[in-house]
């Protein structure tokens, strides 16, 4: 139940919440700014041009983030550069969400001068401080926060999150599977903690390590105290759709939608997938003519680490041919000549196991033609 001696008490679809002493950030304010996106999707971009796709597909928001780097130059990864923020903030009028990282109250504090409209506590990005987060009552601007389990939410809720992040998997492989089983996790905890009676919640606050009355706030509701998004491998109408339909309010999209041949269909599919989420007959229609631009994206991934590592042995083999020494193999002995040479492409070609047989089947032939 709401502690009314702590300060101010947040209104949530008539029920009440619990506010930190915070009397120049109202809680009950951060909280009302991120329930103005609900029914909506959040679209992650890394350029003023993809913001401006997200903004004209009908994304309800979109979150900065660096450009995709190469996993040999990632690195420790850190919040968007403050003059792309600057920019995207320029080029388009939806809210404007950043990244910090967890515990780096200081990139918080940068991002809140440079006016984003919602701080992203992510998970996502490199980690400050392992055993610290933010506080977030100290800032003006509501936070975000990813969650795996029920008990993760209501913690960082009260640490001061307006809005909770159910995190599925953050590869950006398209596989939805971690994030249902998130999703999953949570509303079945919210489930049977309305079967139980008021001494039961004491015991199940102390097994979700969560604040009691936070505990048996989500009882009253029957539902998380704040917004709840999912995040991770959503990349189709039909993986928004059935996170909505599983109960969440809204999605997270990653960049990869931009990947495709149409980029705005794919986002537009997606809003209005989330949109229309009982709807059999839209989710059909946006899902049509997805196909061929997943595909090319598909195959992007797929052949794009053989042809670089293809590329980078074929430099590496090239500059370890000794021409002079083949030279002196084929005046000396051409059928040693030949026999290194086919052993030489059929591991380059087809396979190790391959190229070496033909080494040993060529020795032994050669000690035979000897004799």
């Amino acid at each position: 139940m709401a502690d009314h001696d702590q300060g101010a008490v947040t209104l949530y679809s008539g029920t009440a919440i619990t506010d930190a002493a915070k009397k120049n950030h109202p809680f009950s304010v951060k909280v009302g700014l991120a329930q103005v996106l609900r029914g909506g999707a959040v679209v992650e971009v890394s350029s003023v041009n993809q913001a401006k796709i997200a903004e004209s597909a009908g994304a309800c928001a979109v979150l900065i983030s660096d450009p995709p780097r190469s996993p040999a130059a990632a690195g420790v990864q850190r919040m968007p550069d403050p003059s792309l923020v600057k920019e995207v903030k320029r080029a388009v009028s939806v809210p404007v969400m950043a990244r910090a990282r967890v515990g780096h109250f200081v990139e918080a504090q940068i991002l809140e001068h440079l006016a984003v409209d919602y701080i992203d506590e992510s998970e996502i990005l490199s980690v400050a401080d392992e055993g610290n987060f933010i506080n977030k009552h100290n800032f003006r601007s509501p936070f975000i926060c990813g969650c795996r389990d029920t008990g993760e939410a209501l913690r960082r809720i009260r640490e001061g999150a307006a809005m909770i992040r159910i995190q599925g998997d953050v590869t950006r492989t398209g596989n939805v599977a971690e994030t249902v089983r998130n999703v999953r996790r949570v509303m079945g905890d919210v489930r049977v903690l309305n079967n139980m009676d008021d001494d039961e919640v004491f015991a199940f606050a102390k097994k979700l390590s969560a604040p009691y009355d936070l505990v048996a706030q989500t009882k009253q509701m029957g539902r998380v105290p704040v917004v709840q998004f999912a995040s991770g491998g959503i990349t189709t109408p039909a993986d928004a759709a059935l996170m909505m339909q599983l109960g969440c309010d809204g999605v997270f999209v990653g960049c990869e939608v931009f990947e495709g041949t149409d980029p705005f269909k794919r986002v537009r599919s997606i809003v209005q997938a989330v949109q229309h989420y009982n709807d059999p007959h839209v989710l059909a229609e946006m899902s049509s003519g997805l196909e061929s631009a997943m595909e090319s994206l598909s195959l992007l991934f797929y052949y794009t680490p053989n042809l670089i590592l293809a590329a980078i042995i074929l430099t590496a083999v090239i500059g370890l041919i000794d021409y002079q020494a083949a030279y002196k193999l084929w005046k000396v002995d051409k059928f040693e000549f030949f026999t290194c040479m086919c052993s030489f492409f059929g591991v380059l070609l087809v396979s190790v196991p391959l190229g070496l047989a033909i080494a040993v089947s060529g020795s032994f032939s050669s000690q035979d033609l000897v004799a």
